[in-house]
C-alpha cells in the first residue's frame, strides 16, 4: 500500500487533492456552504470521505456526481486526479443537457466602453426618471 494511500481521509483535504478545488481553504468554504454533500448529507470539513461514497459537488449552475475510487491525501498530478473518481452516468447526461441549454440560448453583448457625453446623460436621465 502507498503511502499516500488511505483508507479514509478529511473531505475538504480530498476534495484538493483529486483537483476539484485549488486550494484547501476553497475546499472547506464549500464544503461549509453546502455546495458538497456526501451520500445525500451535508457535511462539515472534517468528515471523512471513504472509497465507495458518493459525492455532489456543486460549482456554479454546475452539479457534478462522483464515486469515490481511491482515497490519497497528497496533490499529485491532473491524470492521477482522474484516477480517484468516477462520475456517474447521470451526472455525465445532465452536464451535456446543461450545455445545450445554455448554447441554445442567446448571446448578450455587453459594451465594456466607457460611456460618450450623450451615454453620460442618457444614464442620467434614466436614473433620475425623466
Amino acid at each position: 500500500m502507498d503511502e499516500n494511500r488511505l483508507e479514509n481521509c478529511r473531505i475538504d483535504k480530498w476534495l484538493w487533492a483529486s483537483r476539484f478545488y485549488k486550494t484547501r481553504p476553497l475546499a472547506v468554504k464549500a464544503v461549509k456552504n453546502g455546495q458538497i454533500l456526501i451520500n445525500g448529507q451535508r457535511t462539515k470539513p472534517a468528515a471523512t470521505v471513504k472509497q465507495g461514497d458518493l459525492l455532489i459537488v456543486k460549482k456554479g449552475i454546475y452539479e457534478t456526481e462522483v464515486q469515490v475510487l481511491e482515497i490519497i491525501t497528497q496533490r499529485g498530478s491532473a491524470t492521477i486526479a482522474r484516477t480517484l473518481y468516477k462520475e456517474t452516468d447521470l451526472s455525465l447526461t445532465n452536464k451535456d443537457a446543461l450545455k445545450q441549454q445554455l448554447a441554445s440560448q442567446p448571446k448578450i453583448a455587453i459594451d465594456r466602453r466607457k460611456p460618450d457625453k450623450r451615454g453620460v446623460r442618457t444614464n442620467r436621465q434614466l436614473k433620475r426618471g425623466d
